[in-house]
């Protein structure tokens, strides 16, 4: 392939799919540690790997998927127990729309 054609190559990749810097990467590594309470209260000095927070990450996504789960159950149990017609049910309609 001749350099202008490959250059053209080159630079039509990169306009399609912007790189990303590692400066970047760092950056969105630290707003998600700051996001994930098992890391959040270290401190800014203490190094923490890009490993650790994806794996935390996971961990806490994991967890709020449980949670969201035990909690849609728990609420179409309450639902099945209420009177569609009483004010609780009304309630609960209103907080669900």
């Amino acid at each position: 392939m001749s350099s202008r054609r490959q250059s053209r190559h080159q630079s039509s990749s990169s306009e399609s799919s912007p790189r990303i810097t590692g400066e970047q990467i760092l950056g969105l590594m630290s707003k998600l540690q700051q996001l994930l309470p098992e890391l959040r209260n270290r401190g800014r000095s203490e190094k923490v790997s890009a490993r650790k927070v994806l794996q935390e990450t996971c961990n806490y996504i994991r967890t709020l998927r449980e949670e969201v789960d035990d909690l849609s159950l728990r609420l179409t149990e309450l639902l099945a127990t209420i009177d569609a017609d009483s004010p609780e049910a009304a309630v609960i309609r209103s907080l669900l729309s």
